[in-house]
């Protein structure tokens, strides 16, 4: 086997990067732990009281960023043995649940009455909201990050970068995308955006690219970022972190690399720093948030990429990627804290215990944001 097919095969094992704040590639002996510790947690000036407002037991992640879903005032979670718990968005009171027996590895998508989910083992299943079968698609590679649907159209993304398009209705592949890939790539959750007619994803080599819904064909490129380095392991700059679509704008990050904003459009660069990320982006009326390789939370101004704060007082706490809800950003942490944080300058003014284990997801809902962690804990967190 030649050299770098055993790299590739090596990097493929990486555990979803947007689990770590620590370096991904860690996970599978290629680089050591960094010697610095979790941070200790220091007292904080409580400004907000964030409480569980009901907790659902889901079935444990396994070390994967399972995401719950909401729709229809009813709340999806998945756990990685393959059972989806299904319930009530407002109290958390049990619905039904639906037992796939497959390893389920990305999370969930609930759109036009179907649920979707991807396996570990290359499948892509369709539920009804009922818990009925629809129909299974094949992918031949493992999904690791939720599908995404528009316009009747689900789409999914493999580990390995290729991207999958079915008909809703009855799991008929209607066209699939793939791309050469470099000796070595992060195996991230990040998944695709389909808005409109429109699938947006992140690509190693610092790329950006949209396709076309309809039949999967290129519409635009654009580089984040241009690897740089010696080695592989320099030289990683994937776009691993799901990109976010702000009005006009698209806003993305590359590992080790440069975040930025472009103009959909044009394609014209708005602007570009150099922070590497290696989670989803979050955005508000003015800002864009974004925790670093070290675990440091960053607000950034939307329209120039200049520095609004950074919260440097949960390093190495293997953080989520930031969501916003109720007008402050919050993260949890591999303990099990969710910490929020003000928008203005980014002081911690919040915190809430959930089970002691890794919390691996955050979804902002309409009445709650919905924190599912590590040991199969679903918890409604109300301000």
């Amino acid at each position: 086997m030649k050299p770098v097919v055993r790299l590739a095969a090596l990097a493929a094992l990486v555990l979803a990067a947007g689990c770590s704040s620590y370096n991904p590639l860690k996970w599978v002996g290629i680089m050591s732990d960094p010697a610095n510790p979790p941070t200790p947690l220091s007292p904080i000036e409580a400004k907000v009281a964030p409480r569980a407002a009901w907790t659902a037991s889901v079935g444990k992640s396994a070390g994967l960023n399972l995401r719950p879903a909401i729709a229809g005032g009813r709340v999806y979670a998945a756990s990685a043995e393959g059972t989806i718990t299904v319930v009530a968005e407002d109290d958390g009171h049990p619905l039904s649940r639906i037992e796939t027996k497959k390893p389920i590895g990305g999370g969930l998508e609930v759109a036009d009455g179907r649920i979707i989910a991807g396996t570990l083992k290359g499948e892509v299943l369709a539920y009804d909201t009922s818990g009925k079968a629809l129909w299974s698609a094949p992918v031949a590679g493992e999904v690791i990050a939720p599908a995404a649907v528009s316009r009747n159209i689900v789409v999914v993304r493999t580990a390995d970068g290729r991207i999958f398009a079915f008909a809703a209705a009855d799991g008929k592949r209607l066209w699939v995308y793939q791309r050469p890939t470099p000796a070595l790539l992060l195996r991230s959750p990040a998944g695709v955006l389909a808005l409109g007619g429109d699938v947006v994803a992140g690509y190693p080599n610092g790329k950006l690219i949209a396709l076309d819904l309809e039949d999967g064909k290129l519409t635009w490129e654009e580089t984040v970022a241009l690897p740089r380095g010696a080695t592989e392991l320099e030289r990683i700059a994937d776009v691993a972190g799901l990109p976010v679509i702000d009005g006009p704008n698209v806003c993305a990050a590359a590992y080790q690399l440069k975040v930025g904003c472009f103009e959909i459009a044009t394609r014209n660069v708005v602007w570009s720093r150099d922070l590497s990320t290696s989670r989803a982006l979050a955005t508000d009326a003015k800002n864009l948030y974004l925790v670093d390789e070290t675990g440091a939370v960053h607000a950034l101004d939307k329209k120039t990429g200049a520095s609004v704060w950074k919260n440097d007082k949960l390093l190495y706490r293997h953080l989520t990627a930031p969501a916003i809800f109720d007008g402050k950003v919050v993260v949890g942490d591999l303990e099990g804290f969710l910490h929020v944080l003000s928008t203005d300058d980014g002081a911690i003014i919040g915190r809430l215990p959930t089970d002691g284990t890794q919390v691996v997801s955050l979804v902002p809902g309409l009445s709650a944001l919905f924190a599912q962690t590590a040991g199969g804990a679903l918890v409604a967190v109300r301000f």
